[in-house]
């Protein structure tokens, strides 16, 4: 009695299966995975402990000098003590960087006090300015800092998942068209199947690897006791897997396709190229326009950048609660369109040996 053929979805999860046990099996892929987590977690332990850093200059005063740096208390790290000579010993001993001291010559009632130089911060927090008027709060400058750096994440992580699963799947299709293994391949499981194993498989990889960096920012954030930036990045996370895991299949579906046009491992750029630049386009434009409100509005309803526009504006408050969900449609019509395109091209393509196949000929058949 012969067994019966495999169902299609059996045969996506073998092909999927195989997909996933490869990469695993690969020293090269599960050692860059955890240096790309301990990168990760290595980022964020450092920038924790760097914003809890006190960067006040430590100065020392005594109860006749305490007044004159009192206004100063945000900037300097103010030790009072009983007597100018205290105060000096603290110096010698490096406990501060400088003291004030009663006494002084030139108009001055006090005395700045230095081991073998004064700080240049306290010089200038001690002269005589005109007033000033800002335009620009320091509140403003920290959300502009945090914006470029939520962004710069945000960016940085899609397009390095993207490209190196996109590489993957763009060489595996091609050796094995090069080798001639996809002929005994197809001749056990459908074309289309073949080309949703590859993807799917694929997108578990990259779904873990974020699922990981996200367990790896959570751990940071909270060894470092950045509770009110870990509850704020909740939702973006989220939203971010979400978008991630529908705009990396519709890459996926691409990459695949663009892949099987060609037979030689050096031809590959030549039909991937355009899908790369389209990965490239969301990180760079979150990097210089982060702050314009416009560019990312339209960058988070465009499916390719979807994932990174959306997210960063959640985080920041600027999506209403209905916008997320209207992008995310756009991303699936969008990614449902290009897994029929792609399954087209891929199965018209995939035979076909020699020189490269053209678009309008794969999408003919």
């Amino acid at each position: 009695m012969t067994a019966s053929a495999p169902s299609f979805a059996q045969s996506v999860w073998l092909v999927a299966e195989r997909e996933i046990g490869s990469k695993l099996r690969s020293k090269a892929f599960v050692i860059s995975t955890g240096i790309l987590f301990v990168i990760a977690l290595a980022g964020v332990v450092w920038g924790g402990f760097a914003a809890q850093q006190d960067m006040r200059t430590p100065v020392a005063v005594t109860g006749q000098t305490a007044q004159i740096v009192a206004p100063l208390d945000g900037m300097l790290d103010i030790t009072e003590v009983g007597s100018a000579e205290e105060a000096r010993e603290l110096v010698r001993d490096g406990e501060v960087d400088a003291a004030l001291i009663p006494g002084g010559e030139g108009g001055f009632d006090f005395t700045v006090v230095g081991d073998d130089a004064v700080p240049s911060t306290l010089m200038s927090a001690l002269s005589v300015s005109p007033p000033v008027e800002l335009l620009q709060t320091e509140s403003d400058d920290a959300d502009g800092l945090m914006r470029y750096i939520i962004s710069l994440l945000f960016g940085a992580v899609f397009l390095m998942a993207a490209t190196t699963f996109g590489s993957t799947i763009s060489q595996s299709v091609v050796e094995e068209k090069a080798t001639r293994v996809v002929e005994l391949l197809i001749s056990a499981v459908p074309t289309r199947a073949l080309l949703a194993g590859k993807v799917i498989g694929n997108t578990v990889l990259a779904m873990g690897q974020i699922i990981g960096l996200a367990a790896v920012a959570v751990v940071g954030l909270t060894v470092t006791g950045q509770a009110e930036l870990l509850s704020g990045l909740g939702a973006p996370l989220v939203w971010f897997a979400v978008f991630f895991l529908f705009g990396f299949i519709l890459l996926a579906s691409l990459f695949a396709a663009a892949a099987a046009m060609v037979s030689r491992q050096e031809d590959i750029g030549s039909t991937t190229t355009p899908l790369t630049l389209l990965v490239m386009v969301p990180y760079f434009v979150a990097i210089f326009f982060n702050d314009n409100p416009t560019i990312m509005t339209i960058m988070s309803y465009v499916p390719f950048s979807a994932p990174v526009g959306m997210p960063v504006r959640i985080f920041f408050g600027d999506a209403q609660w209905w916008e997320p969900l209207l992008s995310l449609v756009i991303l699936l019509a969008t990614c449902v369109g290009a897994i029929w395109v792609g399954a087209k091209i891929y199965e018209n393509s995939i035979l076909r040996m020699g020189a490269r196949v053209h678009l309008k000929e794969a999408l003919k058949g």
